[in-house]
């Protein structure tokens, strides 16, 4: 995959804070066009409250960048005058690579610049080693591309679950997968030669539900994701919280009232080995639900009218609830979306966790956004939310 300078996100360097406003400027008015498309530009000004000649200036780059174009109609204001020439995104050139690592798989895919999955690939881990890993992952996007002539990619996003440092690309510490400080960053750009974005799955979430998905204008918006790694992410006014080295949202050894997991940090009960789909499988298996091997399984039998399936899922999601009610205590948010594998699939899931997590509380909440394509649209958010926030960076060669 060749890096041009013409057609990748770059990662950002020091800046003056001219340039800071420009990239500012740049970023409200694409993500008013991601919103409100096709629009016109007098439609621009008046939602951003940016000047009629400044929206145009902007317009004019993102469009010489290639990521807005001018809608094929043009609308006439009320039969008179000039018509309007509504701009919309343009998503049919470029794209972002989403690779999202899982404990038994990996997800490759693309995404255009809606979000959407163009294409996807699961990887099954022949072993869990991240040189081994990522070189699938690599070699996985190298195919998708070439069986997408015409889209060129921006570069690579990375969603992982344990803790991972954003700011340095890197995933401190996986224990399911046994990675420690392993730079994914660098390893995966020198194999894709593209701009590599990395970071926790549950921000990653966060950033797709406030571009793309039900979540988008929430004041503020807490994550829960729950499969074999159970985390969190919370974001207030578009800005997710990372806390020092990107450690925020770890909630695995969260206590369950009532748990009898036993968890390898040496106590009973912790949120993730009680609602991890490890557990859930096992459980599944233990009560006499065939075929138990992963929790689609759980979800097909669930579906198919075994009511021990579906009883287990509904506990799970309740047990996921009361976890949701804690964070929902400490943090208040205006919106709650949960990853959960029952909540996704079953409304009586659904309507478990909102029991659980409390009915007097004025947070909206929420299944993901993404049911059929969450994995993919992780990893894709990450390279996605670079490039909403500083546009200009697509082309550096624009600037």
């Amino acid at each position: 995959m060749p890096r041009t300078a013409a057609s990748t996100l770059a990662s950002p360097a020091p800046r003056a804070a001219g340039s800071d406003r420009l990239r500012t400027s740049a970023s409200v008015v694409l993500r008013c066009v991601l919103e409100h498309g096709p629009v016109a530009r007098s439609t621009v000004a008046r939602l951003t409250g940016l000047s009629p000649a400044s929206v145009t200036e902007h317009c004019a780059r993102l469009a010489g960048l290639g990521l807005i174009r001018e809608s094929a109609a043009p609308r006439r204001s009320n039969g008179v005058g000039r018509p309007h020439v509504p701009l919309d995104l343009d998503d049919t050139g470029f794209v972002v690579c989403g690779v999202h690592v899982a404990v038994p798989y990996t997800t490759v895919a693309l995404l255009d610049l809606r979000g959407r999955v163009v294409a996807r690939r699961e990887l099954k881990h022949e072993r869990t080693d991240p040189g081994r890993v990522l070189a699938r992952a690599a070699e996985g996007l190298a195919e998708l591309l070439a069986a997408a002539p015409g889209r060129r990619p921006l570069g690579v996003g990375v969603a992982v679950g344990g803790w991972v440092d954003r700011a340095t690309g890197s995933v401190v510490e996986h224990e399911l997968l046994g990675w420690r400080e392993v730079p994914v960053r660098e390893l995966l750009g020198a194999r894709t030669g593209l701009p590599v974005h990395v970071d926790g799955h549950a921000r990653a979430l966060v950033n797709g539900e406030r571009l793309f998905g039900r979540a988008r204008g929430s004041a503020s918006v807490l994550h829960l994701f729950v499969g074999n790694v159970v985390d969190a992410a919370f974001a207030t006014h578009d800005e997710v919280h990372h806390g020092p080295r990107s450690a925020a949202g770890a909630i695995a050894h969260l206590p369950v009232p009532g748990g009898t997991e036993p968890c390898p940090c040496g106590r009973t009960g912790c949120l993730q080995v009680e609602l991890s789909e490890r557990t859930l499988c096992r459980r599944a298996r233990a009560a006499g639900v065939t075929g138990s091997a992963g929790p689609m399984d759980v979800v097909a039998a669930a579906a198919a009218g075994d009511a021990t399936a579906r009883r287990l899922l509904v506990e799970r999601a309740g047990t996921t609830g009361r976890a949701a009610g804690l964070l929902l205590d400490v943090l208040n948010p205006e919106t709650v979306v949960v990853t959960e594998v029952g909540v996704i699939h079953f409304e009586d899931c659904l309507a478990a966790l909102r029991e659980a997590a409390g009915k007097g509380r004025a947070a909206v909440v929420l299944p993901t956004s993404f049911p059929d394509s969450v994995l993919a649209v992780a990893g894709g958010s990450v390279a996605l939310d670079v490039l909403f926030r500083d546009p200009l960076s697509a082309s550096p060669e624009a600037i």
